[in-house]
């Protein structure tokens, strides 16, 4: 499935294994949290990007410790309704300061994408279907957010100290 970056396609260079499916000698690949906690040594001696996903049931704080050793964490969206992986994303960025990417995957709709970036995401995966100019358009139907983002301050909370003079111009 294509993999969205800021909008668009980008080439995907991650390879994501099932629990039963053998490990390539090299290559980025991703497994679940429950092999990596299984084969957690094994994974670390490869000399390529390792990454895991972890289920909409599953708490980023159980990677907490790993993280230094993670290129990816993937988190899974069941339904467009399950906001979970929102809250894991924030945390992974906020609580644990990960720098690596966040990658979002299952049932994600365009009008969920602009909040992802938001939390911390920074790459989604995608029906082929559904690949088109309205996961772009997604990014900029928003101009003035009530909430702040990670990584940037802006929104109606600086709009309105600036307007009181507390904000430089």
């Amino acid at each position: 499935m294509p993999v969205l970056d800021r909008g668009l396609p980008i080439d995907d260079r991650w390879t994501d294994l099932a629990d039963d499916q053998e490990i390539p000698a090299e290559g980025a690949i991703i497994v679940s949290l429950e092999r990596w906690r299984a084969e957690r040594d094994a994974l670390t001696a490869r000399r390529d990007a390792i990454g895991v996903r972890l289920k909409s049931n599953q708490l980023a704080t159980e990677l907490a410790a790993d993280l230094g050793a993670l290129s990816l964490v993937a988190l899974e969206f069941p339904k467009f309704r399950d906001g979970r992986a929102f809250s894991a994303a924030r945390e992974l960025r906020e609580r644990f300061d990960y720098k690596g990417e966040i990658r979002a995957f299952g049932h994600i709709i365009p009008d969920q994408y602009l909040f992802l970036t938001r939390v911390g995401v920074d790459t989604v995966v995608v029906p082929a279907d559904r690949v088109g100019p309205a996961w772009a358009h997604a990014l900029k139907e928003i101009s003035v957010a009530f909430q702040p983002a990670l990584g940037r301050e802006d929104g109606t909370s600086v709009l309105r100290r600036h307007l009181k003079g507390t904000v430089p111009a």
